[in-house]
Parts: C-alpha cells; sequence; structure tokens
C-alpha cells in the first residue's frame, strides 16, 4: 500500500503523469500569454470578431492551467509556477506582437496541435495507469479542442 498515493495511484507512475502535466501547464502557459497578445494587439477588418474570440480563448486556456495545476496537486505532486520553467519546457514560442489576424489564427492552430499532441500521450499515459480523473480531462480537452481547430481552420480557410 505504501508505494499508493492517496487517491490510489501507483505513486512512481502519477510522478511521470505529473511531470508530463507540468509539462503541458508550460505548453498551456505560453499558449494563454500569446492568446493575449492577439486579442490586445489585433487590427484590422475582422478586429471585432477576431477580438472577442480571442478573448473567450484566454479565458478558456486561463481555466485550463488552474485545472492542470490542481490536477498536478491531486496526483500528490507540485505545478510549477514560474515563467522561466514554462519557457524552458514549452513546445508552443513565445509570439512575437500579433496585429495581423490571419497570422495570428495559423499560430493558434499551431499551437492547438502541439497541445492536442501532448495531451494525448497524456491519456495514454493516464489509461496506463488508471487514472480516470487526468484521462477523462485530456478526453473532454482533446474533444473541445478539435472543434476549435476545426473552426480557426475554416476561417482562415485551410485544410
Amino acid at each position: 500500500m505504501k508505494t499508493l498515493n492517496s487517491i490510489g495511484l501507483d505513486f512512481n507512475k502519477s510522478a511521470e503523469l505529473a511531470d508530463k502535466l507540468n509539462t503541458l501547464l508550460a505548453n498551456y502557459s505560453i499558449f494563454y500569454q500569446n492568446a493575449r497578445g492577439y486579442h490586445w494587439n489585433i487590427k484590422g477588418e475582422k478586429f471585432f470578431e477576431l477580438h472577442l474570440k480571442f478573448e473567450e480563448l484566454y479565458n478558456d486556456l486561463f481555466i485550463k492551467i488552474d485545472e492542470v495545476a490542481e490536477r498536478i496537486l491531486t496526483l500528490g505532486h507540485s505545478p510549477n509556477h514560474r515563467y522561466s520553467d514554462y519557457k524552458t519546457a514549452s513546445a508552443i514560442v513565445e509570439s512575437k506582437e500579433v496585429s495581423d489576424g490571419m497570422k495570428a489564427v495559423s499560430e493558434i492552430i499551431s499551437s492547438f496541435k502541439t497541445i492536442i499532441t501532448l495531451q494525448r500521450e497524456l491519456l495514454a499515459l493516464s489509461a496506463e495507469i488508471n487514472d480516470e480523473g487526468t484521462n477523462a480531462l485530456m478526453s473532454d480537452y482533446i474533444r473541445a479542442q478539435e472543434k476549435l481547430v476545426w473552426m480557426y481552420s475554416a476561417f482562415a480557410n485551410k485544410e
């Protein structure tokens, strides 16, 4: 029994999962800040439409950041909180000031690809250790984000 954490999962395997969740947390944090930048700096013909969509996006990312950090804590580990750690661990890079809506949408689609790929890895890992909590969280995120990719891609007229 000493090998199980407080929610009945193998402590060592949940540590591996928590590390991967910290990587997800880093990517979400950079993505969040980028989305705020798109919201603040957008200009041009689609300003009103994109300004609102980018605000919706960063508000959703803010919630997910908190949920992922709390999941790491639930697993009995500590979420990283330093931005310097996020920059090192994240595959998503900080965006330069982006005022062009189509460039911002392209960067968003690319960021979702990174996030969804990482969440699929987490889904497989959480299934392997019977962690239904993380599994359900990742599954919900993937489903919703796949739809967003489709919508942003349709807006950008990309496939």
